[in-house]
This record gives C-alpha cells, sequence and structure tokens, in this order.
C-alpha cells in the first residue's frame, strides 16, 4: 500500500512537470511593424517628372487620419520604375523599416492591386527585389502607362504570407494570407 502511494506521488509529479512548459521553450512573439509612412517614387525611363505618392500617418492608429498624396500625373506612353519605402516615424531619428523588410525578406511580401482604367502594376525584375528561395518581396516595381487613365493603386504589405500560395509569386493576394502590416490606396491619373 505505502509503494502504491509514493508510485502514485511519483507519477502524479511526473505529470506535473512534464506538463508545465519553461519560457525559453517557447518562440518570442514577433509584433508587426510600427509604420508611419509609406513613400513610393516612381521615375520615368528615358526622362520626365517623377511622381511621388505618400501616406503619412503620424498618430498611427490615432484619431487622425492618413495624409496621402500622388504629387502629379503620370504620362501616357512610359515605363515608370517604382521603389517602395517604409518609415516609421513615431521615434526620433526614424526607423527605416525597409531596412527590416529586406532582412526578414523570407517573412514579407507587397500587393499591388489597381483599380479603375489603370494598367496592372508588376514586380520589377531585379535580384534585390526577390528573396533568398526567389519569390517576390515586391519593393521594386514596374508601372507601364498606355492611354489616358484614372484609378488607384492599393499597396498592402503582408507579414509572413504564404509565398507559395497559388499565383502569390505573380502578385495575386488571394492565397496569400499572412497580416497586414500596413495598406495604403493612392488616387491616380494617367494624362
Amino acid at each position: 500500500m505505502k509503494n502504491s502511494k509514493i508510485l502514485l506521488i511519483t507519477l502524479l509529479i511526473l505529470l506535473t512537470l512534464s506538463s508545465c512548459s519553461s519560457p525559453y521553450d517557447t518562440e518570442p512573439i514577433v509584433e508587426n511593424e510600427v509604420i508611419t509612412t509609406i513613400s513610393l517614387v516612381y521615375t520615368p525611363e528615358g526622362g520626365g517628372t517623377t511622381i511621388t505618392l505618400e501616406s503619412k500617418d503620424l498618430d498611427g492608429d490615432g484619431p487622425k487620419a492618413p495624409i496621402v498624396n500622388v504629387s502629379g500625373k503620370f504620362a501616357q506612353g512610359k515605363t515608370y520604375t517604382g521603389v517602395l519605402t517604409f518609415l516609421n516615424e513615431t521615434v526620433n531619428p526614424p526607423v527605416d523599416i525597409t531596412k527590416e523588410i529586406k532582412e526578414l525578406a523570407l517573412e514579407h511580401q507587397i500587393f499591388y492591386q489597381r483599380a479603375g482604367t489603370i494598367n496592372s502594376i508588376s514586380y520589377a525584375d531585379t535580384a534585390s527585389n526577390f528573396d533568398s528561395s526567389g519569390k517576390p518581396i515586391g519593393l521594386e516595381s514596374v508601372f507601364t502607362t498606355t492611354r489616358a487613365a484614372s484609378g488607384s493603386i492599393k499597396i498592402i504589405l503582408k507579414h509572413e504570407p504564404n509565398k507559395s500560395g497559388a499565383n502569390v509569386a505573380f502578385g495575386d493576394i488571394t492565397n496569400a494570407g499572412g497580416s497586414t502590416d500596413a495598406e495604403v490606396v493612392f488616387n491616380i491619373v494617367v494624362e
């Protein structure tokens, strides 16, 4: 009887210890980045006016709406190369989140969605625009205009998307999943 009690107590202690976990056993929780400023600068090939699309939301999730600006109109019949940057301007000096996105390229992808009559935007075919597995990051893009048009470009930065999902590598967000780090819509005109 005494041995049975000792065996039972030993089993209960072992079960209790095996069900407890150490704080060192868990992976750290990675928060989504704080992004206050999104800037997309489009430079036309062969010369012309550079167009800057910028969104600033300096109070983050505060009550003030972001300030969204487009510096001008796109010209017809031009190919524009775009470079996207993300900043956290809630701190001084501001933190360039773009560097973190590049460092953690396997965990990030930018999507460009269009609406209206504008042409679609594609990923630039530069080595720095892809992660180590050959999947796009999307910090660089190409926008080719053909005719007069108007509409919008929605930029979405996804954290931990399924980059192997159907058509995700081609910029289709449908099967991407993940969480959204940043999202902004720019209204643009081509004339």
